[in-house]
């Protein structure tokens, strides 16, 4: 364990905001957050890969950074294959890997920001794919005693960006390992979402393999996203919402060219659309500001503080809620 004083955090939060944290702890194991927990109880702040905060103040107390690696076989068979990795893992790191194996399963999740032990977290997904497809459990601490604890899919509550660690467990455990059910073969390729048909097509691509899916996923993303390391930004900012079929319905008559799909409790809208719609693609005002390509993305140009991002962001969710009476929710954790 490594405790550094006073320490700025902008290099690792991926919108690059300059606050600080009185102590920065490095955790590189399961033993030593449970042995941090046991002697100083929870601390201010967990940080995984810092891809889904936005830092607003500095932090007073501890920050525990949990950086423990590792990719280990823990199951497999002739048609599928289960992989723990260390909550520290890069993700996209990791999908890279699996798809050198040979493995599929995340290959639609390419490209996403952030370490494994925050994707149970959040129940990371995009183009049609959400980690609960291939989640099999995870390990870690519990804040309050310092006890390991080991939890399947069912026991996580997955739902839309959705879990029991953003809920009951908010604030109460910490991650440190996660297993995931991969395919060797048979896979099960998802086309049908957004533009990867469209893309595969002009690729020339009919039967795609898990590592094309991937290259395609990525081209999307690139096009559509900036590159943290270029721009803060902590990529999608708010949730899609899911309203009532009736709601959908009704917006519907008034923008026919609304983008919708069918989700569980009701209809889900793409929210970068609508607040395209409302005039905010490519505002900036100061350093912070929306994405040129995607009104989903704030971003940091430079010298953004976390409060002008937020006043940006509240400013955005009172506008569409105006105007088409939807109330959006940040994907992102506000500090």
């Amino acid at each position: 364990m490594i405790v550094q004083i006073n320490q700025s955090l902008a290099k690792l939060n991926t919108f690059g905001i300059d606050q600080k944290a009185s102590r920065l702890i490095w955790a590189h194991s399961a033993d030593e957050i449970a042995n941090y927990v046991k002697h100083h109880g929870a601390p201010t702040l967990v940080l995984g890969g810092g891809s889904n905060m936005l830092l607003t103040q500095d932090v007073p107390g501890d920050v525990l950074k949990v950086d423990i690696h590792g990719r280990r076989v823990v199951y497999e068979d002739d048609d599928k294959v289960h992989i723990r990795f260390g909550a520290g893992e890069n993700w996209h790191e990791v999908v890279l890997w699996t798809l050198m194996q040979g493995l599929g399963g995340i290959e639609n999740l390419s490209l996403i920001p952030g370490n494994c032990g925050t994707a149970p977290v959040q129940n990371i997904g995009a183009y049609g794919v959400e980690l609960k497809d291939v989640f099999v459990n995870c390990e870690g601490v519990m804040v309050e005693d310092g006890s390991f604890f080991h939890l399947n899919k069912e026991e996580a509550k997955f739902g839309y960006r959705n879990s029991i660690f953003k809920n009951d467990w908010k604030g109460k455990a910490i991650i440190t390992r996660v297993t995931l059910e991969l395919t060797k073969r048979n896979h099960r390729i998802r086309t049908d979402y957004g533009a990867i048909a469209s893309e595969l097509e002009e690729r020339g691509i009919k039967e795609p393999t898990p590592k094309q899916i991937s290259d395609v996923v990525v081209a999307i993303r690139q096009s559509k996203l900036p590159d943290p390391n270029e721009i803060g930004n902590s990529g999608s900012f708010f949730k899609n919402p899911v309203v009532s079929t009736e709601k959908a319905e009704e917006l519907k008559e008034r923008y026919p060219n609304m983008p919708s799909y069918p989700a569980e409790g009701g209809t889900k809208l793409a929210a970068g659309w609508i607040i395209d719609q409302c005039g905010w693609k490519g505002y900036r005002k100061k350093d912070a500001g929306v994405h040129k390509h995607q009104a989903l993305v704030l971003v940091n140009y430079g010298q953004a503080t976390g409060e002008e991002i937020h006043s940006l962001a509240t400013s955005i969710m009172e506008d569409v809620h105006h105007r088409f009476g939807i109330q959006l929710e940040p994907e992102v954790n506000l500090i």
